[in-house]
């Protein structure tokens, strides 16, 4: 036996041959349908294909599991986190007889084209992308790193490599970095379509493992869980994992396998996987217990098991995964029928670019004078819309602008006594009352200014809902015509407010005391005297008996009035008899004269 394995691929060569019909046709078909997914990005992200996640703590040996699937050495290690992004691992078995001599390869799919048939150099390659994601100090990313190794010593699958779930934070890693290594395992685990592979270590106590519990959660039933045992040749003597492998204690519907994993001091002196799958078959025959399960233990066992599950849960799935597929074709080949023909001439090209041009204007056109064939039943839309801004909220905004607003007795009376300097007064200066009346035209300025920008927002929901045909066809096109009316809106707005804040300059600049509506200071002393007036009657009225206020009316004496103005109450007068304008007065003309 140990004969046997002086040839390095003798062991797993003969296991291809044995099993080569199993997932033949179908697990290439489904990495094909990997790499294609993976290139389309977030669009066909919801469609879920059959693979394989390796989860497990950290340490447990789920990279020594997938380099001796594979064969070779060629995964980071280490005693501290080694995996810290998603390693999505295509295998391709191919067949010896191929052209190319060097018939073990590897190639990433952020190198296409690139092929790597030096395993470190795969092995430095991890490590150089994983750094560029997630830095240098123990940092954890989710974004997966693809690589497809093609050899005919290995079967076809395919397995996605998890980070260990680690318990405390070392290095650039954050405090809740175990809740974000499990959030990152149940992402990947949670679909339907995946194949759970469990590692744990032997030497702990498999009752708690993390791998089968986290496994647990994602798939209650055990339907789709694997287990793997690592790590059996180091367990205490007189102890096994039998009952462990035969399902006793934790069962599982796919059953146990288990392995014999490298050391670090295997690594650390160069042995070969080769060397370490004699070593693991060597360990099983020769175990007492472990050689009447010979069909749970040992690497070949576990790439048949999980080479036959992932063919059978891809032939059970494929029915709706072909419907799925057809699907989005015919949808796709729906949408291509509607951009219409290839263009290939440049006069075309331009005839059809002026077209869609056109087109554009014309409906954006439409929309703003209320001709559009699709127009609204539902709501106000383009130039309509305008209209109601301008003739209904722009006049709301001036409504609700108080021309007192901020503007208070206290203000008033320091302005005049301001206005005066080291001097008295003997009539109102015009000073202060431009001051202030300038302060409160200013008002004006922001409800213009919200107009502007509202009438801006609903310019652009007419040029983002002209969708003619031939944009829906180029959408680079409707990006960039998108990019130019915005700026060429931009552009406009800027003379807008130009000219809105000239207009109040204007305003403010020259307050017109000749329009008719402004109250001067006679109408403003008139209605003063007025209001006056009807406050005493009323007080009068209150403080007279209801049985006297007959008696009263006939017998009250006449009041001397001079120029119709009451001479009794409060009100100060002047030496001419003439009252003078009370502050109230003054701001009562002031707040009128804002509304000229």
């Amino acid at each position: 036996m140990m004969d046997e394995a002086v040839n390095p691929n003798n062991k797993m060569s003969t296991l291809t041959k044995t099993v080569a019909t199993i997932g033949s046709s179908l697990i290439p078909v489904i990495n094909k349908l990997h790499d294609i997914l993976a290139s389309s990005g977030t669009e066909l992200s919801d469609i879920s294909v059959p693979q394989v996640a390796v989860v497990g703590s950290q340490s447990s040996g789920k990279s020594s599991v997938l380099e001796a699937l594979v064969g070779r050495d060629f995964l980071p290690r280490g005693c501290d986190i080694c995996t810290r992004r998603p390693l999505v691992l295509m295998l391709e078995n191919r067949s010896p007889n191929s052209d190319d001599d060097r018939i073990e390869w590897g190639e990433f799919r952020h190198l296409p084209g690139r092929r790597f048939y030096d395993f470190s150099q795969i092995r430095r390659e991890i490590e150089a992308e994983t750094e560029r994601e997630a830095g240098c100090n123990k940092g954890v990313s989710e974004n997966q790193i693809r690589l497809k190794i093609s050899s005919p010593n290995v079967l076809n699958m395919t397995l996605i490599d998890l980070p260990g779930i680690t318990k405390v934070p070392v290095g650039d890693q954050p405090s809740d970095i175990e809740a974000r290594i499990r959030r990152m395992i149940m992402a990947h685990i949670n679909n339907e379509n995946c194949i759970i592979l469990a590692v744990s270590p032997a030497n702990s106590d498999l009752a708690t493992s993390d791998a089968l519990q986290i496994a647990k959660l994602a798939d209650p039933t055990g339907s789709r869980t694997v287990g793997v045992i690592t790590k059996l040749d180091i367990m205490d003597r007189g102890t096994n994992a039998c009952n462990f492998l035969l399902g006793k204690v934790v069962p599982l519907k796919l059953g146990y396998v288990g392995v014999v994993n490298r050391c670090q001091e295997d690594i650390n002196k160069n042995r070969s996987i080769q060397e370490a799958l004699a070593y693991e078959e060597q360990f099983f025959h020769d175990h007492p217990v472990y050689n009447s399960v010979s069909n749970h233990c040992g690497i070949p066992q576990l790439a048949k098991k999980l080479n036959q599950i992932l063919e059978q849960h891809i032939r059970k799935d494929l029915p709706h995964l072909k419907a799925v597929l057809n699907s989005r074709m015919h949808a796709a080949m729906k949408e291509l029928q509607t951009y219409g023909d290839v263009v290939e001439s440049k006069a075309e090209q331009g005839a059809a670019l002026l077209h869609i041009l056109r087109r554009y204007c014309d409906d954006f056109s439409a929309m703003v004078d209320g001709k559009s064939p699709d127009m609204s039943t539902k709501e106000l839309f383009g130039g309509a819309r305008i209209h109601y801004l301008f003739q209904s909220m722009f006049v709301k905004l001036l409504e609700e602008v108080d021309p007192c607003e901020k503007l208070t007795d206290e203000d008033i009376v320091y302005a005049l006594r301001n206005s005066s300097g080291l001097r008295n007064v003997l009539f109102v200066p015009e000073v202060p009352f431009e001051v202030l009346v300038r302060r409160q035209i200013a008002q004006l300025s922001d409800p213009c200014h919200q107009c502007l920008w509202i009438v801006y927002d609903e310019l652009i929901k007419i040029c983002l809902a002209c969708e003619s045909t031939g944009l829906k066809r180029f959408p680079s096109l409707r990006r960039h015509i998108n990019d130019v009316v915005r700026k060429f809106l931009d552009a406009a707005a800027k003379p807008a407010e130009t000219m809105i804040r000239n207009l109040i300059e204007m305003e403010m600049d020259y307050i017109n005391s000749s329009h008719p509506s402004f109250i001067g200071g006679n109408k403003a002393v008139e209605l003063a005297v007025q209001q006056m007036r009807s406050s005493k009657e009323r007080a009068d009225a209150e403080k007279v008996p209801i049985s006297d206020k007959g008696q009263f009316s006939q017998t009250a004496a006449p009041r001397s009035v001079l120029n119709g103005v009451s001479n009794q109450g409060n009100h100060p007068q002047s030496n001419n008899g003439r009252p003078v304008l009370t502050v109230y007065q003054q701001r009562t003309a002031i707040s009128r004269s804002v509304y000229v």
